[in-house]
């Protein structure tokens, strides 16, 4: 009876180590809520000690910058000039629509606030992809900067 209950419980440890879970991989595989204001909070340290060395390591994806599907982006508070984008480097913010039509970029450009995390809605693909998913977004000014990290829903 002891043996038929080791084998028993051995098959089930063994079930649960070895056997494919999609949710723990889907959840590892996508930037997160807490992430995403995480990353956003060290651009926002990292600009204010050096704005333009910050700048250069979110272009390259460095110091955790780029993480999976999230990325962090800039653009000037003046002019909306992207300075810090993945692929949208140089283009202007106040003209960055999302995928379902909601004028994402100019809702940041006009609410950004120094020392206050907004959040915005809107569809976009994600990287690599042309699919277009629910987006939040987390955004703030710092220096001259208005900043954003966004994470997808679902």
């Amino acid at each position: 009876m002891a043996r038929n209950l080791v084998i028993a419980i051995g098959q089930v440890v063994a079930l649960v180590l070895f056997s494919p879970s999609s949710v723990p991989i889907a959840q590892a595989q996508y930037g997160s809520e807490k992430e995403a204001m995480a990353m956003l909070d060290r651009a926002v340290t990292a600009l204010k000690q050096n704005k333009q060395k910050a700048l250069e390591m979110i272009n390259k994806g460095d110091s955790g910058f780029k993480d999976r599907d999230l990325y962090v982006f800039c653009a000037n508070a003046s002019d909306g000039v992207i300075t810090a984008h993945p692929y949208l480097k140089g283009e202007h913010l106040q003209d960055i629509v999302g995928k379902k039509g909601y004028p994402v970029g100019k809702e940041i450009m006009q609410t950004a606030t120094e020392g206050k995390i907004n959040e915005v809605s809107y569809y976009w693909p994600r990287p690599g992809s042309d699919k277009a998913l629910e987006k939040h977004t987390f955004y703030t000014k710092v220096t001259d900067q208005n900043c954003g990290v966004g994470y997808y829903k679902g």
